[in-house]
């Protein structure tokens, strides 16, 4: 595999499920693999379960993984072609995923969307820079449209959980105090469609997602009707994509119980605020993977890396 930047990088989602769980039981089996590789991990947005798990992974592999927060410690990186630099960037993209390509085998990149220009952020600009100028992969930590990387991981923790054949999963949206991005909620819905489960979305008027992505995927407006009968709830917040990046409801009708989600198992990526999104009772309760989730990342990225340098 040369990128992972987008869910459909992945061939065959059961088989690769399969494979992480086998990374999970032995982690370190293929400590030799990365031995005298770099992954560069480039953060141009915040991070907490993203940064360690890709280090971790990393290091399960024998990599050495190099850290940079790339808006506080480098210079101001200019991504417009043609562009007369007499502002505040001072190296172009063109010139720097160059040199980060010489000092690692693997760059992973994060950049979050601007929720203002819808055209700007599904173009990808700052990811697909790094993967048209870098001479080496690069794995999308979190892009502008998608996290595949959590995508993957949701996926490993249905499958480690379910205890039907076709499991019933609910992504619904849940509320926040400020706009957020699509996409957590994009690469969870591009993950379900790979799997074998009955899959609905549930969500306010006004807040349905980008149809290319949802396509055919049944879309509730009315919270209850969609969680009869699930077995796994994703809760999870984004900003209109229609109304692009705004917030057009506030109150806390959508927010997730317990008397909500009944039997059903409750998933979300973190971070999350509590009695915002989910009740403290859910998010307690013994139906709640959030935890396991969050160790799934680990294995989610191990499995990205250990195909890349397997086919470096």
């Amino acid at each position: 595999m040369k990128h992972y930047t987008s869910i459909n990088d992945i061939d065959n989602i059961n088989s690769w499920i399969e494979e992480a769980r086998e990374i999970k039981a032995n982690p370190l089996a293929n400590i030799k693999l990365g031995k005298n590789k770099t992954l560069g991990l480039l953060f141009f947005n915040s991070s907490l379960r993203t940064r360690l798990s890709t280090q971790k992974a990393a290091l399960n592999l024998g990599m050495n993984p190099i850290v940079m927060n790339v808006s506080g410690d480098a210079w101001g990186i200019e991504f417009g072609d043609g562009t007369v630099m007499n502002g505040n960037t001072a190296e172009h993209i063109k010139e720097a995923a160059a040199v980060v390509s010489q000092y690692c085998d693997v760059i992973a990149v994060r950049a979050f969307p601007t929720l203002t220009d819808k055209e700007k952020d599904e173009s990808e600009q700052v990811l697909n820079s790094f993967v048209k100028f870098a001479s080496v992969p690069i794995v999308n930590m979190e892009s502008a449209t998608g996290h595949p990387l959590q995508g993957l991981t949701d996926a490993i923790t249905i499958a480690e959980n379910t205890t039907k054949k076709k499991p019933k999963v609910v992504l619904t949206w849940a509320p926040h105090i400020k706009a957020l991005p699509h996409a957590v909620g994009n690469s969870f819905v591009q993950a379900m469609q790979k799997m074998d489960v009955d899959f609905v979305i549930a969500n306010p008027e006004g807040y349905d997602l980008n149809s290319q992505i949802t396509k055919d995927t049944p879309i509730y407006h009315n919270q209850k009707e969609a969680f009869e009968n699930a077995d796994f709830i994703y809760a999870k917040n984004w900003s209109s994509y229609e109304d692009y990046g705004k917030v057009l409801k506030t109150d806390l009708d959508w927010m997730i119980t317990n008397k909500k989600i009944g039997n059903a198992k409750f998933m979300h990526c973190l971070p999350v605020r509590r009695n915002v999104v989910v009740a403290d009772e859910v998010l307690d309760g013994k139906n709640s993977l959030v935890i396991e989730q969050a160790n799934n990342r680990t294995y989610a990225a191990q499995l990205v890396l250990k195909k890349i340098l397997e086919d470096l």
